[in-house]
């Protein structure tokens, strides 16, 4: 930590039983023999800032590998740290426009995608995606319909393991003589088709690929090393969904992204598709992007993303240039917050009263145009809009709610994992004092057990039982 903000971290327990049903909760129990998978997973986040030092999902390619052959089936899920609607979007190498899983390829299910049989085309970058513009890293995924296929790590690999490469062709046998290539520098021949890199460094990151001779050459995919820095988190000024024309729009990927290669990246409507859109070189700022002037075309999805498709929040920005707007935050607030909503003439006077709607009905008419939320939940997200009289109706723009628990289903009362966690990293004298007591009172009494073996017990009727949960 760089920074002296206070830090909340919250503990969640993914557990994955036969019948496909999960459950998600704070709480440790018993192994069932029902039980398929348990997770364990850590979110933080800064309370003064909103901003999450730990990416809400994960994204998971089956089969796990960067290229594919023709007509092979694919599967991109999202492994999030919280229930809640994840989906998965992408945007092509060819085409460079960003869309959803289900608008025109691939098939949606719960937080994945499947495409059946995949092509050329499907070449691109993947990544997760939920409603309040939380995201997964992104991947790169590569479809050929040549002979060869270099399969490596689609993830970014661990400083120090053993990454291993396979040059294979779309017709037996697979293990012929390969030649492998770094950057377009040979670096090997190995007879059986597999190279191994041993203690893998940064000095291993590149682009690879491989050749082998009367089949032809792989295309190419590039090795990254995991970063193991915080996420980066897009900020932008004003934090307001709704901007009118020919104002600024100043957005910040965080200290010395942009140095390490960051950008900013937005998808803006182009006839009717979502266009891929880089930040202007002249607009490139030591944090971030800075656009002048904005005008209506520039409304549109922003976030930052790295060389290696490692991606930020994002946010949607609106631009109009009508006579009213909605000043409300485009980035989630979090539950417990006050929010305020100002609803906005392009000309003054700008404090003229304003009727508030949620979900198309009036919550209330304010005679200076503003509306404060006070302690906002999870039930006061929704899309808002105002109507000053005499004037015009603001866009609608979306609230959202961030629940710090995680998640809505996560038991209010602090459980016995997050106590545990609280003493262990602020107690540590406490728990020694404890252990000495109990260790001291043992030798007094040989014949009572140690209390870590009395909770480890279980007695005859619980052996060979299924353990019952608490409701989450």
């Amino acid at each position: 930590m760089h920074e002296p903000d206070f830090v909340t971290i919250h503990l969640i327990v993914v557990e994955i039983f036969q019948s496909g049903t999960q459950r998600w909760t704070d709480r440790l129990s018993i192994s069932s023999s029902k039980l398929i998978h348990r997770f364990l997973h850590c979110k933080c986040y800064k309370q003064n800032k909103n901003q999450f030092l730990s990416l809400p999902a994960s994204v998971v390619v089956s089969p796990s590998k960067s290229q594919h052959f023709n007509y092979e089936k694919i599967s991109v899920s999202c492994e999030q740290f919280g229930p809640g609607e994840w989906n998965v979007w992408r945007y092509t190498s060819l085409e460079k426009f960003m869309s959803q899983c289900g608008s025109g390829w691939g098939f949606p299910t719960l937080s994945a995608c499947e495409i059946k049989t995949a092509k050329t085309p499907d070449s691109g970058v993947y990544w997760c995606e939920s409603k309040n513009g939380d995201s997964s890293n992104g991947i790169n995924i590569t479809v050929t319909d040549g002979p060869v296929i270099l399969q490596s790590p689609v993830l970014p690999v661990m400083e120090g393991d053993d990454v291993s490469l396979h040059c294979k062709t779309k017709t037996p046998p697979s293990n012929l003589t390969a030649a492998f290539y770094k950057n377009g520098s040979l670096i090997r021949t190995e007879p059986t088709g597999h190279m191994t890199i041993h203690h893998v460094s940064r000095s291993d990151e590149g682009l690879y690929k491989c050749h082998i001779g009367s089949h032809g050459e792989s295309p190419s995919s590039w090795l990254f090393l995991r970063d193991n820095s915080a996420p980066a988190s897009l900020t932008p000024s004003p934090n307001s969904a709704q901007l009118f024309e020919y104002k600024n729009l100043s957005l910040s990927c965080g200290h010395d992204r942009i140095s390490r290669g960051w950008t900013v990246k937005r998808a803006v409507h182009i006839d009717g598709k979502l266009v891929l859109q880089s930040c202007p070189q002249q607009s490139i700022t030591p944090d971030g992007c800075l656009f002048l002037t904005v005008k209506v075309p520039d409304s549109g999805i922003y976030w930052c993303e790295s060389p290696a498709w490692q991606r930020s929040n994002s946010v949607k920005i609106s631009v109009h240039g009508g006579p009213v707007i909605l000043q409300s935050p485009v980035l989630p607030v979090m539950e417990g917050d006050d929010v305020s909503l100002h609803c906005k003439t392009k000309t003054p006077p700008s404090n003229l009263t304003a009727a508030f709607y949620k979900d198309g009905s009036l919550i209330r008419t304010e005679p200076t145009g503003h509306m404060t939320i006070h302690n906002v939940s999870t039930f006061d997200e929704g899309l808002y809009k105002c109507h000053i009289g005499g004037h015009e109706e603001s866009p609608s723009s979306w609230l959202f709610v961030r629940d710090p628990r995680g998640s809505s289903t996560t038991h209010p009362t602090m459980s016995w994992l997050r106590l545990l966690c609280h003493l262990v990293v602020f107690c540590p004298y406490c728990i020694s004092t404890v252990l000495m007591v109990s260790l001291y009172r043992h030798r007094s009494t040989a014949k009572t057990p140690p209390v870590s073996m009395v909770m480890a017990q279980l007695s005859e009727d619980d052996e060979g039982s299924d353990p019952q949960y608490d409701d989450v």
